[in-house]
């Protein structure tokens, strides 16, 4: 979204420039001087897209079960309803069934957060619903109840997921094309903001559009170019305006992005925000997502913070190596034809060995031999460690199809039977940077508690893979969540999303 026109935002920056030289204008003045475009906000249409879809689900599993119980002759029935019936039973159960996700929190914002906690809702709220209904709903004793239970549950709670994967992705396309927006205020300081600005604009599918930067610093105003932010038709001022800017942009969310937050200014922030109904995010700092365990203890009285520093129970650790190794062990032996068929492409397509081996950083700081199927033009004499870059003149023609499809990464089940990788797990780095790293990052070591992963958190989350401070950063922050969260659920879902990325070609070539 931008304001006015291409005019209007010559104008937008020549009142900032002179703003920028001291020539403060009143931020009121400055607003009504653009016309918005009137998008639909997110909150307005997620809830009227879920909720259509659950009807169709609710509605389509209902008919579908009556047909079976009545209509297909498994289940002999003395009685056979009639279009009333049918009818007053459909409206029943839809009220029924919105009733219970009304009040078990179906219906906020999903989109957000991984599709796999709310397919795992939706199963856990539908087998709740069904186990009240078997107990409500009288069944004569020519039915079996236990498996016409089974049927109605797997077929209502498959509909149900299948609607809210459609709802997804009508909501994805929705973003994309700018039909559908989160409007939204960064505050911040300025490397913060100007880097969730980019990253708002870049990644479509967030929906998130920034209608003011405000940075935290006056001084910042004087001394930083923000052409990007200005051109974009974006308003530019700072956080002595936010009052201003809610009431003029009314935005959905604020997004708080500062390296050293000052709690008196945080207070005053959230508090004109939930004046104006706003939400807020507060981008936390490595040192919060690092203690993300945490319970309260009272002491003699004295409350207290601790912090868990054991990651996973013994039992735990057990069955996510058993898990390791069964999956590795599976995949190696079910795909082996496939893999001699890469193997051989490899040495096809260039001269030098199939697999290609470097020193990597593992669990407690163990140097461990990682393998791959060879992806860059062979170069014995090579010793140095670098980072790979994106269009890397090194990468082979066959080679930029397996890193593509993350099928170089294979030999790697390898590494996890060997005990030195987890299938899931931060990534695991070179010494050269792993020292380097831990000085800029004092928390950074912290991922060596963990096995290394062939895929992570930061992997299936993040398009990033340029070196740069703010790449290693979101890293951090990715595998801490991963870290400090870290479950057989959790797994799975990151080897599912590593899948669909592996079909979608979102590898780096």
């Amino acid at each position: 979204m931008q304001f006015g026109t291409d005019k209007d935002s010559v104008l937008h920056k020549n009142i900032m420039i002179e703003t920028q030289k001291g020539h403060i204008a009143e931020i009121s003045n400055l607003l009504d001087t653009f016309k918005p475009q009137r998008l639909i906000k997110s909150g307005q249409w997620r809830f009227v897209i879920q909720l259509f879809v659950d009807n169709l689900a609710i509605i389509a599993a209902y008919l579908i079960f009556f047909f079976i119980r009545f209509g297909s002759g498994i289940y002999p029935s003395a009685v056979k309803p009639g279009a009333l019936e049918i009818t007053i039973g459909t409206i029943i159960f839809l009220i029924f069934w919105l009733v219970m996700f009304f009040f078990s929190g179906m219906y906020k914002n999903w989109y957000e957060r991984s599709p796999f906690d709310e397919f795992w809702s939706i199963i856990k709220v539908s087998l709740i619903g069904c186990i009240i209904i078997i107990f409500a709903v009288k069944i004569d004793s020519q039915s079996s109840p236990r498996q016409l239970f089974l049927i109605y549950f797997v077929l209502h709670s498959t509909l149900l997921i299948g609607g809210r994967v459609t709802a997804r992705f009508i909501e994805r396309y929705m973003r994309i094309k700018g039909i559908l927006s989160i409007p939204v205020v960064i505050v911040g300081d300025f490397e913060r903001v100007i880097n969730y600005f980019k990253k708002f604009k870049r990644v479509k599918t967030w929906g998130y559009h920034p209608l003011a930067v405000l940075l935290i610093s006056n001084d910042e105003m004087l001394e930083k170019s923000f052409d990007i932010v200005i051109e974009s038709g974006t308003y530019l001022g700072t956080v002595d305006q936010l009052e201003e800017v809610l009431r003029h942009t009314k935005p959905e969310e604020v997004v708080i992005a500062t390296e050293k937050p000052d709690h008196k200014l945080l207070v005053d922030i959230v508090n004109q925000c939930a004046d104006e109904k706003v939400r807020v995010k507060i981008e936390p700092d490595l040192y919060d997502v690092f203690a993300g365990q945490t319970k309260t203890y009272y002491l003699y009285g004295l409350p207290l913070i601790e912090v868990s520093t054991q990651l996973l129970k013994p039992w735990q650790e057990t069955i996510k190596r058993i898990f390791d190794f069964t999956f590795s062990f599976l995949v190696l032996l079910a795909g082996l034809p496939f893999w001699v068929l890469i193997a051989l492409g490899v040495k096809i397509d260039s001269r030098g060995p199939i697999f290609y081996t470097q020193k990597r950083v593992g669990k407690d700081g163990r140097i461990f031999e990682i393998f791959k199927f060879r992806s860059m033009v062979y170069q014995p004499e090579r010793k140095d460690q670098t980072w790979t870059t994106t269009n890397d003149p090194r990468v082979t023609r066959f080679g930029r199809f397996i890193r593509k499809t993350h099928l170089d990464e294979i030999p790697q089940f390898l590494n996890v039977l060997l005990g030195h990788m987890s299938i899931v797990g931060p990534r695991p780095e070179q010494p050269k940077f792993v020292d380097d790293f831990a000085i800029d990052f004092p928390h950074y070591k912290r991922r060596l508690k963990v096995r290394p992963g062939i895929t992570g958190w930061h992997q299936v989350t993040s398009y990033g893979y340029e070196l740069s401070a703010e790449e290693i950063r979101d890293r951090l922050r990715n595998d801490f969540h991963y870290i400090e969260n870290m479950s057989l659920k959790l797994d799975i879902e990151i080897i599912v999303r590593t899948l669909w990325c592996m079909i979608m070609g979102r590898g780096q070539a």
